[in-house]
């Protein structure tokens, strides 16, 4: 092998790897092409994304201050019922002793007869 073989070979080599290299960035910028239509699809989902967050930002918010209604409406709710239980304890114990006394009541009468 000679020097001008040598020469032509590695030239060709060039052009050849030159070639290559021209045609697959041709392929990735016609794969990876972003036109127009896909700029403004892409604005259009960001748009809607955002929206959507800031939705769901508002139904948090709307849920935990309901959360937080009626877990107070709740605690409310369980003090009003041992309030009236407690009443309802004592109203029974009162009755107790009104039974008892109308008991005693009845045995003085019928001792007493």
């Amino acid at each position: 092998m000679d020097r001008t073989s040598l020469v032509v070979i590695i030239s060709l080599a060039f052009f050849l790897t030159f070639l290559a290299g021209w045609i697959l960035r041709w392929a990735y910028g016609r794969l990876n092409s972003v036109n127009s239509v896909n700029v403004s699809e892409i604005d259009d989902l960001a748009n809607r994304l955002h929206e959507a967050e800031e939705a769901r930002d508002q139904a948090m918010t709307y849920l935990q201050q309901r959360e937080w209604e009626l877990t107070n409406k709740l605690t409310q709710a369980e003090a009003e019922l041992a309030a009236a239980m407690e009443g309802l304890g004592a109203a029974r114990r009162e009755a107790g002793e009104f039974q008892e006394r109308l008991a005693a009541l009845e045995n003085q009468q019928q001792a007493s007869a």
